[in-house]
């Protein structure tokens, strides 16, 4: 199966967990010409099976869909009391007397995987870790495309190895999480542009390229660097359908030259966002914070009630380094603009 084939225009909307990718998003992306992307890695299986029902209802076209590769976590008792601890400036802030721990820790991705294979959805990502050969070829004699995601050389080499179609590779640049699984994930710094020209030069299969990508100059420029495609997350998070909170989307809209960092402080792994007052008061014990899923598990009543309150200096912004250059509209004109700019002049 060829990736361009499924697609009349080299653009996926990037999948983004949180409840950005709300169907509607998903569909108008895939409706355009590109390929609509569902976060399904926080998504229990019930709720997989309504999310790709209701996209279905709004497209015919080819869609993907996006899961976080992790096993269960068990920690002990000591290592939880010790995170909680270690956000009391946070919870305490909020009036609480205590953090409430969660029922579980993350959803059962060995379930969400027979799930995917039950939906065949046409495209599926992953992210966090890699499938096993066996895996992937589960996948794809169901007529899934399987592709990919890495920060670095060697973990491209690593899924083309496995059998998968494809690779998003993701620069430092990428807003959220970092796919990081070889290595430490502080030493994969390459830039969207090297890691994309390394990557090419390295496999043999499509490389998708991802990071600080928000017109269609910038599409333009990656494609002739070799990508097949590429992949923008922060340009669809300001987009009317994206999902994410009214504050939260002020905020992007109007971040300027606000500074985006990396940070584990939220959810135990680097992820990149607009710096707020939960990073910052956390900055000097980030490294202390269990991996995730567990902290990310632990600070969700906090984001929950930020939510709710509608304050953004408590919530997890994520974002690319291009978020000054985003542009608000719907989903649809979107891809018509960036199509329109991809154009030679």
């Amino acid at each position: 199966m060829d990736l361009r084939s499924l697609f009349p225009h080299p653009i996926i909307q990037g999948p983004m967990a949180g409840g950005c990718n709300t169907p509607a998003l998903v569909a108008a992306v895939s409706n355009a010409g590109g390929l609509g992307s569902l976060a399904g890695s926080l998504l229990s299986p019930e709720k997989l099976r309504h999310h790709i029902s209701d996209i279905r209802s709004l497209t015919s076209k080819p869609f993907l869909v996006n899961l976080f590769v992790q096993r269960p976590p068990h920690p002990s008792k000591e290592e939880v009391e010790q995170a909680v601890e270690l956000l009391k400036p946070i919870w305490t802030s909020l009036g609480w007397p205590d953090l409430a721990l969660p029922f579980r820790w993350c959803e059962d991705f060995s379930a969400q995987f027979d799930t995917l294979i039950a939906l065949r959805p046409p495209v599926a990502s992953f992210t966090f870790d890699i499938l096993s050969p066996t895996q992937v070829r589960r996948l794809q004699d169901v007529g899934i495309f399987v592709i990919g995601t890495v920060t670095r050389v060697d973990e491209a080499q690593a899924w083309e190895a496995a059998g998968a179609n494809a690779v998003i590779a993701s620069g430092i640049e990428a807003g959220g999480h970092r796919g990081t699984f070889i290595g430490d994930q502080r030493d994969a710094t390459l830039g969207a542009v090297e890691l994309l020209q390394a990557v090419v030069a390295a496999v043999r299969i499509p490389v998708i390229s991802a990071g600080n990508i928000m017109t269609g100059a910038d599409i333009r420029e990656r494609l002739d660097l070799g990508a097949t495609a590429v992949q923008m997350g922060t340009a669809f998070l300001v987009t009317d359908e994206s999902g994410i909170h009214p504050a939260y989307k002020h905020r992007l809209q109007h971040a300027g030259n606000a500074r985006t960092r990396l940070t584990r402080a939220f959810s135990g792994r680097y992820a990149r966002g607009l710096e707020n007052r939960f990073m910052q008061v956390m900055e000097a014990v980030e490294d202390k914070v269990p991996p995730y899923p567990v902290q990310n598990a632990l600070t969700g009543p906090i984001r929950f009630e930020a939510a709710k309150r509608g304050d953004t200096e408590l919530m997890s912004l994520w974002c690319g380094t291009g978020v000054g250059r985003a542009r608000r509209m719907s989903a649809a004109r979107l891809m018509e603009t960036l199509v329109a700019e991809m154009q030679p002049r």
